[in-house]
């Protein structure tokens, strides 16, 4: 294929690596007054980058770089993430004149990393899209300069994420030297036969790797103190577009790569899965802070699509394609509640007593935000129910039955903590009423993520099935 075509192919990534560029030279003459209209513009190129991904189908660059509809699938979620997580942003920085010009580029840089992550069919762009996903994610996690917080939060996540990365590039060389290629075919050639002693290290190496990006027990030892620390749209986007760039990026090693030695990798997804849904449930119902309490639900989450993975079938990946649909909806419900939350003052306020008896002071939000918590317990007829259904039964269809057992189980810690903030909230004495919010924008997608997760989010499973199948599909 030519250089030409290659760049076609590519058109979602080039046209946000432009565009980040020239909005680059924008803030660097007009300064922060531009703001706005740089963050309108970035959410315009997230919307048109969506539509070339959808658009493009091929393999570009000899190899390195697929456009197919799983990849397409994942970059529809994480552009939508960041355009969402962008709109949050002028509300929360408002108060402290703390969004500086290069915020919307930095979400742009971040979003052309993952859309490399999910597309990569060769060692050597999974790794220079994450490096470039995660170089963008350690300054929006220190943002707020002069927040104590935001700073250590900055710090915690570039050191783990520093090791994370040496321990990704030492399975990569392991692979690479049993292997003679870093190609995910050329893997997955090498390791037909049967893993040698040191494919076997590769492949435990790589997964610990994807699996600390995914914030995966025993990898997840990051992600409370960066989500608590860092400002909450960043906490917002941390939690939702990496997290699906991470998890399709998985899938697709685990099957592009090393689909012949499913075994073999089946063994870590399990383990991972069952620690991540343990520890997320345990560890978070001694949380007093809702955003570590929604830190420790992303890793319990994490845990449920892992499941679906495990199944190592066409029906478990599109279930994990449906679970952080599903899931991206709504832990972005979840934190536009978090950022309604401010005291008389205007400033944030994180402590789950605080939300005590808000049923009677703004028993909007209160509904909003129940909603948003049994939909993450998964309990029906929420809509969270739905991809937890189908990650078990693709489990079943394997005969992994007691897996889904144990998981279906341990669904029930997560339920626990869930309904301890819905019991606050509407049984507990009424604590100081939060601060009416004057954001239309926070209003109209707080509204608009609520409706698609109640009931009403069951309509859409005949489409959501046809696209995650054909998305899951393409990998086998």
């Amino acid at each position: 294929m030519s250089t030409l075509n290659s760049l076609c192919l590519t058109t979602p990534e080039l046209t946000l690596s432009i565009g980040a560029i020239a909005l680059m030279m924008v803030a660097a003459y007009a300064g922060d007054r531009a703001v706005r209209a740089i963050s309108i513009v970035s959410v315009a190129l997230l919307v048109a980058a969506a539509f070339f991904a959808v658009s493009m189908q091929g393999i570009a660059f000899d190899g390195l770089y697929r456009a197919d509809a799983f990849s397409a699938f994942a970059k529809v979620l994480i552009y939508a993430a960041a355009a969402i997580s962008l709109m949050l942003a002028p509300g929360f920085f408002d108060r402290t004149g703390g969004l500086r010009a290069e915020y919307p580029v930095l979400i742009l840089l971040s979003a052309v990393g993952m859309g490399m992550m999910v597309s990569a069919t060769d060692l050597l762009t999974l790794y220079v899209g994450l490096e470039l996903q995660s170089l963008a994610a350690y300054v929006l996690a220190s943002f707020m300069r002069r927040d104590s917080r935001s700073a250590e939060a900055g710090l915690k996540y570039f050191v783990l994420g520093a090791l994370a990365s040496g321990i990704l590039l030492y399975g990569i060389s392991l692979l690479y030297g049993f292997t003679g290629t870093t190609s995910f075919a050329g893997v997955a050639a090498g390791v037909k036969g049967g893993l040698s002693v040191g494919e076997l290290f590769g492949v435990v190496f790589v997964l610990a790797g994807l699996a600390f990006k995914a914030s995966a027990v025993p990898f997840h030892m990051w992600t409370p103190d960066v989500y608590e620390g860092a400002p909450t749209p960043v906490t917002a986007f941390f939690a939702s577009a990496p997290k699906v760039a991470a998890m399709a990026l998985l899938v697709r090693v685990s099957i592009d790569a090393l689909g012949p030695a499913t075994d073999a990798w089946r063994q870590i997804v399990i383990f991972s899965a069952l620690a991540s849904t343990i520890l997320g449930g345990v560890a978070a119902i001694g949380q007093s802070n809702i955003k570590r309490l929604l830190a420790y639900s992303s890793i319990n989450n994490v845990g449920f699509a892992l499941f679906g993975l495990a199944a190592g079938t066409a029906s478990g990946a599109a279930a994990v394609l449906t679970y952080m649909a599903v899931y991206i909806v709504m832990t972005l419900g979840s934190f536009i509640c978090v950022l309604q939350m401010k005291d008389a003052d205007g400033e944030p306020v994180e402590t789950i007593a605080s939300l005590s008896g808000l049923s009677r002071t703004r028993p909007g939000l209160a509904a909003a935000l129940a909603i948003f918590m049994f939909s993450l317990a998964g309990i029906p007829p929420l809509f969270g129910f739905w991809p937890k259904f189908l990650v078990f039964s693709s489990l079943v269809e394997v005969g992994l039955w007691p897996l889904a057992m144990i998981g279906i189980a341990t669904s029930v810690i997560g339920a626990f903590y869930y309904l301890k903030i819905v019991k606050t909230m509407y049984f507990d004495e009424p604590a100081a009423a939060f601060a009416r919010s004057d954001d239309a924008v926070q209003g109209v997608l707080l509204v608009v993520l609520a409706l698609l997760v109640s009931p009403l989010g069951y309509l859409a499973i005949p489409a959501l099935d046809i696209v995650s199948g054909a998305a899951a599909r393409s990998l086998f």
